[in-house]
């Protein structure tokens, strides 16, 4: 298989999220649930294409830098795995998410949702840490997003601009799969690794394949939209144990 780093789109729309501000409230200790990610147990899941997904980011400020870090959990990781219909967060339970109730029963300044989204590659490498309940959802740690000094959260990430994640382990994509691409104005090569639902959905995956570059209007200069079927494997390996990420939006 052929091993590519290449940067990951991670939606064609922004995020969708209950997260306010963060400049005006501080909490005078670190989150218990930044250390979820503290004992962690690696897995390798396949047949993850087309699988309905969310994010759960639980943020707050690191104890020693001051920085703003959330705790990422993601539904496809469950220990019972990903069920026959690929649909491991339910609509009704999406809908039934309650963020404010989150933030008091885990200490921390923000929470908010990722999706519900479709993923795209077929397979992935992950290291877990500590599955949650949230609503009759379960989701295990699988990451934390550093977002440095921002003070307006997870929500407030800028489309097209890049930010780390802390990732070690691969993500790949099978010859023959249908692959989202954006290419930028550096020569860069981004692959959509997570298709964006949100929870009243505009159109399907399906459509938005089938309409193309016309989905976007807003893509920066220089930068290019395409679909292709591969012709050999791809592998995303992060470098570092940091991947890079690029939020888009239509």
């Amino acid at each position: 298989m052929k091993t590519m780093n290449v940067g990951l789109m991670m939606a064609a729309f922004s995020m969708a999220a209950v997260m306010p501000g963060f400049a005006q409230k501080v909490h005078p200790a670190e989150p218990k649930v930044f250390a979820n990610g503290a004992d962690t147990v690696y897995k390798r899941v396949e047949n993850m294409h087309k699988t309905r997904y969310i994010e759960i980011f639980l943020a707050g400020r690191e104890a020693k830098t001051g920085d703003l870090v959330a705790a990422c959990y993601n539904t496809m990781f469950r220990s019972k795995g990903i069920p026959a219909s690929k649909d491991t967060a339910p609509q009704k339970l999406v809908e039934g998410l309650d963020f404010d109730k989150m933030k008091e029963k885990y200490g921390v300044l923000g929470a908010s949702l990722n999706g519900p989204k479709i993923w795209l590659p077929d397979w992935t490498e992950i290291d877990t840490g500590v599955e949650r309940d949230f609503n009759g959802i379960a989701a295990p740690w699988v990451a934390q997003l550093n977002m440095g000094h921002n003070t307006g959260g997870v929500a407030e990430s800028t489309p097209y601009k890049p930010m780390n994640i802390a990732r070690k382990n691969a993500v790949g994509w099978n010859k023959g799969t249908t692959v989202l691409i954006i290419d930028d104005a550096d020569g860069n090569t981004w692959v959509m690794k997570g298709f964006q639902l949100g929870l009243n959905p505009k159109y399907t995956y399906e459509d938005f394949v089938s309409a193309g570059a016309t989905m976007f209007k807003k893509l920066p200069p220089g930068w290019k939209f395409r679909v292709t079927t591969l012709e050999k494997d791809l592998i995303e390996k992060p470098e570092n144990g940091v991947t890079t990420l690029s939020p888009m939006t239509s």
